[in-house]
């Protein structure tokens, strides 16, 4: 599989981006997808689990895991039958890829960032669904990453072009 470079905005038609590529493997960054910048404990549980029914309905994924560079955790990590869910706080993206090694392919890694979550996708091989939505109150240190990220983009995504 290619790896592949694509930008969205809109969240329904992430997962539905998402579903047309038919992974075996979602990795998913946390913020601000599944729950955004410090909010609460009770925030992230809710979110993962909303966002693991809608992935987990994608015929075919085997695995779906969240990753975020925090150290926030959840209370528990969700289940879903006939899915591996995992969950991996500091997750040290993109310079850590051991806990991505074993997971079945194809894989897409979605989020934000092209600094971490892209780079993460590159060097796995994955396809990066690169979630952009338009959100105010984007903490100072994502947006700067951001900005990273646009300037990286053409040297890890020669291909990509941007909406």
């Amino acid at each position: 599989m290619k790896i592949q470079y694509e930008c969205v905005a809109d969240r329904q038609d992430l997962l539905r981006r998402a579903a047309e590529r038919s992974p075996k493997t979602i990795v998913i960054d946390v913020e601000p997808l599944v729950a955004l910048w410090d909010t609460s404990r009770e925030s992230l549980d809710e979110g993962l689990a909303a966002v693991l029914g809608l992935l987990g309905a994608i015929p075919g994924v085997d695995v779906v895991c969240f990753a975020t560079n925090s150290a926030r955790r959840p209370s528990a990590v969700p289940d879903r039958a006939g899915i591996r869910v995992v969950y991996v706080s500091s997750a040290h993206k993109p310079m850590r890829v051991a806990p991505y090694r074993n997971f079945p392919r194809p894989g897409i890694v979605i989020g934000d960032q092209i600094a971490t979550d892209g780079v993460l996708a590159r060097r796995l091989g994955y396809t990066f669904l690169h979630y952009s939505p338009h959100l105010a109150g984007v903490p100072v240190g994502p947006r700067l990453l951001q900005h990273c990220g646009e300037l990286v983009l053409p040297l890890v995504f020669p291909d990509a072009r941007r909406s």
